[in-house]
């Protein structure tokens, strides 16, 4: 089974890409995801320890968690050291719920991968990436963004230049979502034949 790690800052189009994926056939891990379920009580108890006041109805409030962090910069890599564990836990599940199933591709969607030496544990290195200004436009079009916020997320991630440097593919998605997908066929229809060790080296 190969295994695609697909990554790329905030705002590139990540999203877009794996959706392409999953219709394509692939089955796609969301780290993201997973965080909010983690947040929504299996780790609520230790992040209260360690943040206290961030819980409420054993739920992590996310705003008030950002605030801590916000106000103590130097605690996410306390964060980390909780949630992380977690999240490389469920990934390991998922591939082999994969492997299982008899799946050739697996994709792991994960915003940190180089940052987190993620890349170490895939096959096939994917980066998303688009314009800085396009991808700033983007994201202060969230709820609750701004440009501090962005700022601050932004100098926790490896720059996209050095990304696209160490990614074996590079989707652009400064186009039209068609253009995107397109893109992801062409990286599927080229992975169809090649196989993988990390899942034997790192996984099993």
């Amino acid at each position: 089974m190969l295994i695609v790690g697909l990554t790329g800052s905030i705002g590139m189009g990540k999203s877009t890409a794996a959706a392409r994926f999953r219709a394509l056939g692939a089955g796609v891990f969301d780290a993201d995801a997973m965080v909010h379920e983690l947040y929504n009580g299996p780790l609520s108890e230790k992040i209260e320890s360690a943040f206290p006041g961030t819980v409420v109805d054993d739920k992590v409030d996310r705003s008030k968690l950002s605030a801590a962090l916000l106000a103590a910069p130097e605690k996410i890599a306390k964060l980390e050291a909780i949630v992380h564990p977690g999240v490389r836990a469920a990934e390991r599940e998922f591939l082999h719920g994969q492997f299982d199933l008899g799946a050739k591709l697996a994709v792991l969607e994960i915003p940190l991968l180089f940052e987190t030496d993620g890349e170490k544990l895939v096959d096939v290195v994917v980066v998303v990436s688009a314009p800085a200004a396009l991808q700033r436009a983007r994201v202060l079009a969230r709820a609750g963004m701004s440009e501090d916020k962005l700022q601050r997320l932004l100098q926790r991630q490896m720059p996209d230049e050095e990304k696209r440097k160490r990614a074996d593919f590079v989707v652009d998605t400064s186009g039209t979502v068609e253009t995107c997908e397109a893109q992801v066929d062409a990286i599927m229809k080229s992975l169809a034949t090649r196989r993988g060790n990390a899942f034997q080296r790192h996984w099993r």
